[in-house]
């Protein structure tokens, strides 16, 4: 894009250029300082720019990789059985921009004030070359975002049928885009009209149209003035973007890179400790101070994509959670509200941010959520909605005492009983009888600590779990014992139903337990007590090495200590669980295990597996905690399992195990279907 030299006279033309841009950039910082980052400074300090080579690695990939935004590029899109294609119409208009930014900085910026300088930097056959490419680029980007207005407005796929995705602000940012590029290919037209020489007259689509205008009577004076004009033009576009962007959603521009340096670099499934003795303060989130500045971050780079609601199970099924509504009405209510002042704890914000409907946040969404991570997972700027949701659930509960009836029963359980388990008749070693399983307190230098977990020693149907276990860890040699009656919960329950007091008593208790035995390693067939005990408990100093069965058992059969023998004449669909799979990356090892069964035939949901895993609907506390309302997602999750044609359903969780029994039985499919832990299927295997 040539710059037209004289055009204020004896006034140089980089004076006006850089004029304009150190007043817009000016307004532009004004803004963004007092409706974003002013008010995210508001947010409670939390460390997140530890391993800066880490994270730079990191956000490099996410960022100029478009790693997470074309992580679905190809998939099927389950709501409408079609393709998904829009992360790579988004990576190329992000390619655009970055082409089109080194272009403003060499041809508008650099040759405003001296014309030379991009042959200078690139030499004439440069020059040509990237002209031509910024050329056709803007007329491929000219059709990907009109692409991008008839996908949003007329085939309108599910993602983008919620009312934040409908809002006007889409078109007008799109229709600015379009407007850069449409007044690209004009200024190289008229450049061309009027005459203009040298390697950017040799554009192609702008030369097109420059002969086309000069053979409808367009003369050189009038190009040069249509030149100049589309010229200003288009920069006057590009300086008020800037201006626009703090007021839009495509402040995620900004706030995007920012997010994706600062995430956290902990397994997505562990959740922050709360210092309980800290005088003074609150105790979870309930107002925008009692949240870190992070997660006052992740509004602004929130890009209203819609992927995470439509990923949300809760959400799929009627549910009243919307994890982008979550983080965009926090956003929406700290810009309304204004800045607060000084942090204090006994300050009260001028509205309410959670209460019942019509709230900006309803109690009933924070409720809903399972903890499944599927809206992390899905997120393509790093927005981590489970945390936030999971404080605000601690304010509910800690501060407020308001909690649901039946994970009141739950917790009052755990508190007088060490388990969530109310009402059951078992002991901590019932389903032991018969099978002569050591205790640690009898062999305290077994190489493994056996941890059982409350709902495999006493949940009737989960015992098959544990003495699987003992089968299996006798059949290969394994040095293994069990706390027996001095094992108590971890304390998993409590702290994803919002009492972080409970929890960190239960897992003090644990540690203080663990650690008087000088347990080094820890096997457990529950995914939720492996998440717990291996990535919450170093914040209290527990410190261990702690395996899923999973992983144990696959490399057991690896080294050739298991042999499964015994034909298993079954098709099984794994099901994933959340806390195994997306929060902890464990996908191989139990579909390897299911795998060296002979005679057993393994498919997949999907494509609502391994990453895109589906929660069997216990996650969150929901184990205990009543659904709110719509389809309950054991059984949405039990069709797509039938789906399958599958006869069994695999899974390597009690919590999934129980979900998935129950949805058989009420699909009527208990005669011809059956759930399973795959370690069941494998001590079968394995003979007597």
């Amino acid at each position: 894009m040539v710059p037209p030299i004289g055009m204020f006279g004896p006034v140089p033309l980089w004076v006006g250029v850089y004029l304009a841009f150190l007043l817009s950039q000016a307004v532009a910082g004004y803004l963004l300082y007092r409706r974003v980052f002013r008010l995210i400074r508001q947010g409670k300090p939390v460390a997140r720019f530890d391993h800066p080579w880490r994270r730079l690695k990191g956000a490099t990939a996410i960022v100029l990789g478009q790693r997470k935004v074309l992580q679905r590029v190809g998939a099927s899109n389950p709501p409408a059985k079609a393709k998904d294609l829009a992360g790579l119409a988004h990576a190329v208009i992000f390619w655009g921009f970055l082409s089109f930014a080194l272009s403003y900085v060499i041809f508008i910026f650099g040759n405003s004030i001296w014309p030379p300088l991009a042959e200078t930097l690139l030499t004439r056959t440069g020059v040509r070359t990237y002209s031509t490419y910024l050329d056709l680029l803007a007329a491929v980007l000219l059709a990907v975002l009109l692409w991008a207005i008839l996908r949003r407005w007329v085939m309108r796929p599910h993602r983008l049928t919620f009312d934040l995705t409908r809002n006007l602000d889409a078109v007008l940012v799109v229709g600015l885009i379009m407007a850069l590029m449409a007044t690209t290919l004009l200024v190289h037209a008229f450049y061309v009209a009027k005459g203009g020489d040298g390697p950017e007259a040799q554009v192609i689509i702008g030369g097109l149209l420059g002969r086309w205008f000069a053979g409808l009577g367009l003369d050189a004076g009038q190009a040069r003035i249509l030149h100049a004009g589309f010229w200003w033009l288009h920069l006057g576009i590009i300086l008020g973007f800037a201006i626009y962007i703090p007021f839009s959603k495509h402040m995620h521009m900004v706030a995007a890179p920012l997010n994706a340096f600062t995430r956290s670099l902990e397994p997505s499934g562990v959740l922050a400790s709360i210092d309980l003795e800290k005088e003074g303060e609150k105790f979870g989130a309930g107002r925008v101070q009692d949240f870190t500045w992070k997660q006052l971050l992740d509004g602004f780079a929130c890009a209203v994509c819609g992927r995470c609601t439509d990923a949300c199970p809760a959400n799929l099924t009627g549910k009243m959670l919307s994890p982008m509504h979550i983080v965009e009405n926090l956003k929406a209510h700290m810009v309304s509200i204004g800045h607060q002042g000084p942090r204090n704890p006994d300050h009260a914000e001028p509205a309410p941010l959670i209460g019942e409907a019509g709230h900006p946040i309803p109690e009933q969404a924070i409720w809903d959520c399972l903890n499944c991570g599927a809206c992390m997972e899905e997120c393509p700027v790093v927005v981590e909605h489970v945390p936030a949701i999971m404080d605000m659930r601690r304010y509910l509960v800690l501060e407020q005492s308001k909690i649901p009836e039946a994970a009141k029963s739950a917790l009052l359980s755990l508190e007088q009983r060490g388990h969530p388990w109310r009402g059951t008749q078992f002991s901590r070693t019932d389903w032991a009888k018969g099978l002569e399983v050591p205790t640690l307190a009898q062999k305290p230098a077994a190489e493994y600590l056996f941890w059982v977990g409350c709902t495999a020693a006493l949940e009737q149907r989960s015992q098959g779990i544990a003495r699987s276990m003992v089968k299996v860890l006798k059949k290969a040699g394994v040095d293994f014992a069990i706390l027996g009656d001095e094992e108590t919960c971890t304390g998993d329950p409590a702290r994803r139903m919002g009492n972080e007091y409970l929890y960190q008593i239960l897992a003090r208790q644990t540690i203080e337990t663990l650690d008087r035995y000088k347990v080094k390693k820890i096997v457990t067939t529950c995914p939720h007590c492996f998440n717990t005990m291996r990535n919450e408990y170093p914040q209290f100093g527990g410190r261990y090495e702690v395996l899923h069965y999973s992983q144990l058992v696959d490399e057991l059969i690896r080294q050739g200590k298991l042999k499964p023998v015994k034909m298993i004449q079954t098709t099984v669909a794994y099901h994933d669980s959340c806390f195994l799979g997306r929060h902890n990356g464990i996908y191989d090892q139990p579909r390897n295990v299911a795998k060296a069964i002979p005679g057993l035939k393994l498919v997949e949901m999907e494509p609502r597996c391994r990453e895109r895993g589906f929660c069997c609907g216990a996650g969150g506390g929901h184990m205990w905690i009543e659904e709110s309302q719509g389809e309950r997602v054991n059984h949405m999750r039990t069709d797509q399992f039938l789906e399958t044609k599958a006869q069994t359903v695999g899974v390597s969780c009690p919590f999934c195990l129980q979900m998935l029994t129950e949805g058989i039985q009420a699909k009527g499919q208990a005669g011809e279907k059956q759930a399973k832990d795959v370690l069941e299927l494998l001590a079968e295997s394995l003979g007597e």
